[in-house]
């Protein structure tokens, strides 16, 4: 079991980077940055099997970070992880470089497996890797993490029973469950509840966690692939800008870029100083 304190000490320092290049570079989608930092932390420093010195090693897992909108988070992921250099995230926003909103294609950056954004194309992209995995043979295992506002697409519930026809036991989702999407709750824009349910129903393995609580995000985790060869689903509830009490469950802050008092109290809630 991986150490949970030293993987919570990594969730704090990877929310204040977070904030602070928001605030930065002018950078927005910050509370569905923040929600989904503990699910990043978890699978990339006690889950997957990756090596930074070998991004394209074949053997490697493989992560789809389907709701592109939360890259801001994935880039400082990576760069703690050791893809490349944490000072390249100095070019952040600027005129030829390789970050922006939404993850590039990867080609231009290592660690990244798919350009994604365009809300819904994560999960298929997942299925056809983890399908082309099993006819080559290999044991990786296929992540995405989706938000709740993107189970809306039709394309998501397409892969779905494809997932689940195909026997996909290689292929695990996590749904980033924020309750948030950008302009209302998900449940007043499209009828999501009970998720966990639809998703059994479409032949998942579904298991609901706390997205907060690494422990039990982590047991959820070794329940894949699951023993009958269904596909796993892992519905984590969130809250939308978790970790500073000012941003947490207002959605004010999908596109609101914080100042930079904003920003030291934030870390002072954090506990991070750098």
């Amino acid at each position: 079991m991986a150490d949970i304190a030293t993987l919570q000490a990594t969730a704090r320092d990877l929310r204040a980077r977070i904030i602070e290049n928001s605030s930065k570079t002018g950078t927005p989608h910050l509370g569905s940055c923040l929600s989904c930092v503990d699910i990043l932390t978890v699978l990339y420093f006690a889950v997957l099997r990756i090596d930074p010195t070998k991004p394209r090693d074949a053997t490697r897992d493989r992560f789809i970070l389907s709701k592109g909108h939360g890259a801001p988070a994935l880039f400082q992921v990576l760069a703690k992880r050791g893809f490349y250099p944490e000072s390249m995230l100095d070019t952040y926003g600027q005129d030829g470089g390789v970050f922006a909103e939404h993850p590039p294609t990867p080609d231009h950056l290592a660690g990244i497996e798919a350009a994604t954004g365009s809300l819904g194309h994560g999960l298929p992209l997942g299925l056809g890797m983890a399908l082309a995995g099993r006819i080559q043979q290999l044991t990786c295992n296929v992540y995405a993490v989706l938000s709740d506002g993107e189970c809306n697409e039709g394309s998501v519930w397409e892969a779905a029973m494809l997932a689940a026809a195909q026997r996909a036991a290689n292929l695990c989702i996590i749904i980033d469950f924020n309750k948030w999407q950008a302009t209302g709750r998900s449940r007043e824009v499209m009828a999501l509840d009970p998720l966990a349910d639809k998703w059994r129903a479409f032949g998942w393995n579904a298991i609901e966690v706390d997205g907060h609580d690494m422990t039990a995000l982590l047991n959820a985790l070794q329940q894949h692939p699951a023993r009958d060869g269904r596909p796993t689903a892992i519905i984590a509830h969130t809250v939308k800008g978790k970790g500073v009490s000012f941003m947490e469950d207002d959605n004010n802050w999908h596109y609101r870029i914080p100042t930079a008092d904003e920003v030291a109290r934030a870390k002072q809630e954090l506990g991070v100083s750098t």
